[in-house]
């Protein structure tokens, strides 16, 4: 029996920069622990592998509204030595997703776990950022709130400047824009702060300007899923 967590496309369609081993995981896994049902649905019909009908697979929500108590529940419904595949909602599960907690039960009750190869748009944003790639921590996401939200920022700035980190983020996609503004608003016009937009679509957009050069930018990163990193 193998966990397999099977990382899922940032950008539709791009089945190319998944290697072998993910076709190979799903031919031979009926059972899915999954973020969300209708992008795992249409992952997996995506593949158009031949005695694979979408229809005939189990698949149960594991998301970030299930509880630590509730993924024993879970594995219940899966028949015992039954291979059991994680999907996120994009990229690698466990990374910024609930799929942990998917591994710390497998863990607990030897399964053994088999992470798979696929995009992350969080290295991939660090990669093409020309920040530091030695240094750096992901914080998910910022708080919604306007007066929280500076400081948060402020405090990653200072960390930033003070460990030499690159410090990455994102946004709700809708609120893209405003975070734009917050950032040149508040920080120093001096730090430095790549935007990584739809990675791997067909309008990758991923460059990185200084706070001060950015408000001279016009871009369009409304309703698209980005990453922020910035560097004092």
């Amino acid at each position: 029996m193998f966990l397999y967590l099977i990382p899922s496309l940032l950008a539709a369609d791009r089945y190319d920069v998944l290697p072998p081993e993910t076709k190979e995981a799903i031919e031979n896994t009926k059972y899915y622990l999954v973020e969300d049902l209708r992008t795992a649905r249409r992952f997996i019909g995506g593949w158009k592998i031949d005695g694979i009908t979408v229809q005939d697979l189990n698949f149960q929500i594991l998301d970030k509204k299930t509880k630590p108590e509730q993924v024993k529940n879970l594995f219940k419904n899966i028949p015992n030595g039954e291979n059991v595949g994680v999907i996120s909602e994009a990229g690698c599960p466990g990374v910024a997703d609930p799929g942990a907690l998917a591994v710390q039960y497998a863990h607990k009750n030897k399964i053994k776990v088999k992470p798979l190869v696929g995009p992350s748009s969080i290295l991939l944003a660090l990669m093409g950022s020309g920040l530091s790639g030695q240094k750096f921590a992901f914080h998910g996401y910022m708080p919604i709130q306007k007066v929280e939200k500076v400081k948060a920022l402020k405090r990653l700035e200072t960390e930033s400047s003070k460990f030499y980190q690159a410090q990455i983020f994102m946004e709700t996609p809708f609120r893209n824009t405003a975070m734009l503004e917050d950032l040149c608003e508040n920080l120093n016009p001096n730090t430095k702060l790549c935007i990584a937009s739809n990675i791997q679509a067909d309008d990758e957009y991923i460059k990185t300007f200084t706070l001060k050069e950015w408000k001279s930018k016009k871009i369009d990163i409304h309703k698209k899923p980005t990453i922020f990193i910035l560097q004092a």
